[in-house]
């Protein structure tokens, strides 16, 4: 890897990893098992939780698959490893400007099972919490999926915000589902967004 090109995205859009992409034959599961998936899988993960939320979604794809990765898979693996080659210099700063919590919050569905929900906290300009990962209960659209996690965070930083000492700030959670701007600007339950609350609020 130390010779590989480098790219400037850790993940490049042609990538469309799922389940089909698993060894079915002996032969493929016996080639996979050759290299290090799970060691490096878990070596990016620790890279992506400390400083590196710009693999998070990345990392959450090729994590799917410990338990049965395939070829298609550990190429992906590997163009993480050349972009952060390429960006190992990045770092996170906080801004000078007002201290303000925001949150931003997106979800997509990749192999039509669950949602795969993705947040991103900012405080003061710099990132202080991210994630990216399928959902745990299975939602019914991305108007539910999207703001549960996300939200459950805000408020967890908002307390631990207000520990430190900084009151009365403001929060904002952006969202670029459509759904959920409408439900914002008429927050009547409606019936195929009333159970939101009951199913995966808890």
């Amino acid at each position: 890897m130390s010779k590989a090109k480098v790219v400037s995205s850790p993940l490049a859009s042609h990538f469309k990893r799922s389940n089909i992409h698993s060894p079915s034959i002996d032969k493929e599961k016996e080639d996979i098992r050759r290299v290090s998936y799970a060691l490096v899988v878990g070596s990016l993960i620790y890279v992506m939780v400390c400083t590196r939320p710009d693999i998070a979604y990345a990392v959450g794809v090729v994590s799917r698959f410990l338990s049965n990765p395939g070829i298609l898979h550990w190429e992906t693996v590997k163009w993480i490893m050349r972009y952060l080659r390429d960006t190992s210099k990045l770092k996170l700063t906080f801004g000078s400007g007002k201290p303000v919590l925001v949150g931003y919050t997106k979800s997509g569905d990749v192999d039509n099972i669950r949602f795969t929900l993705g947040y991103l906290m900012t405080f003061s300009g710099g990132f202080v919490s991210w994630q990216s990962r399928l959902q745990k209960c299975v939602a019914l659209s991305t108007t539910e999926a999207a703001p549960i996690k996300a939200c459950k965070e805000l408020l967890w930083m908002k307390h631990f915000i207000h520990e430190l000492g900084f009151k009365k700030q403001r929060y904002v959670v952006y969202c670029d589902n459509q759904s959920i701007i409408h439900l914002n600007k008429n927050s009547i339950f409606h019936a195929r967004s009333k159970h939101i609350d009951e199913r995966c609020s808890q």
